[in-house]
């Protein structure tokens, strides 16, 4: 706010009681205690109201003034885990909403918990890029032709649903597509635990290892450890 507008709502209370006082001279007596006492009232109180709104304008104009000089705050940049895994979590996750969104739109119940177990399934596969780098071969393998393929086909089963009307054709496609999707489950769920062979064979040899180093010192009581 400008200087010269905060003098001017600082004086408007004085041109409102002097604005008053004169008003009431043109009709009332002044030199009647009742008049005088009168016209001060009604000058105080006009003063008072003008004052008031004129300060309630000012804090308004402060709050918006200093809102429009807040600094913009950016998002927070997301932790990166390298050249290599950050674009398997971006495409991840935008899967993740596509089939989120199909989720919200589709009714079928039977369907929703379908698209809710394989939402579950590539997240986590998803997130084994970070925890085992050298399974990054097989997902992007599954993230460039299963998951965009399955994608595809839901928002083709929602487009149909959608439609609102029954038809040899959609039905027997709808119908199709809620059988893959079982399929696609299943198959998400072999591709999952294949990604846990090297950490299986890792932990065996492990084992092994184990079991040799206690059995040197005469500590497994005659039984080794097992996967």
């Amino acid at each position: 706010m400008s200087k010269h507008n905060r003098k001017k709502k600082k004086v408007a209370p004085v041109y409102t009681f002097a604005g008053v006082w004169l008003a009431a001279a043109c009709f009332l007596p002044l030199y009647r205690l009742w008049a005088l006492l009168l016209t001060l009232g009604l000058a105080g109180f006009s003063a008072y109201l003008v004052g008031k709104h004129a300060g309630k304008k000012e804090r308004e104009a402060a709050q918006a003034e200093a809102k429009q000089q807040e600094p913009v705050k950016t998002p927070a940049p997301q932790k990166s885990y390298g050249p290599e895994i950050d674009p398997i979590l971006q495409e991840g996750n935008r899967a993740l909403g596509e089939m989120g969104r199909i989720y919200m739109s589709v009714q079928d119940v039977e369907v929703r918990k379908k698209i809710n177990e394989l939402m579950r399934i590539t997240d986590k596969i998803t997130q084994d890029a970070i925890h085992d780098p050298d399974d990054i071969p097989q997902i992007k393998k599954f993230m460039n032709y299963y998951l965009p393929t399955t994608i595809k086909l839901l928002n083709a089963y929602d487009r149909m649903s959608a439609q609102g009307i029954e038809g040899e054709n959609l039905d027997k496609s709808m119908k199709s597509i809620n059988e893959m999707l079982d399929q696609a489950i299943e198959a998400y769920k072999k591709r999952l635990d294949s990604l846990f062979e090297n950490q299986a064979l890792d932990i065996e040899t492990d084992i092994e290892v184990m079991n040799q180093m206690l059995a040197r010192e005469g500590l497994t009581g005659g039984k080794d450890f097992e996967l």
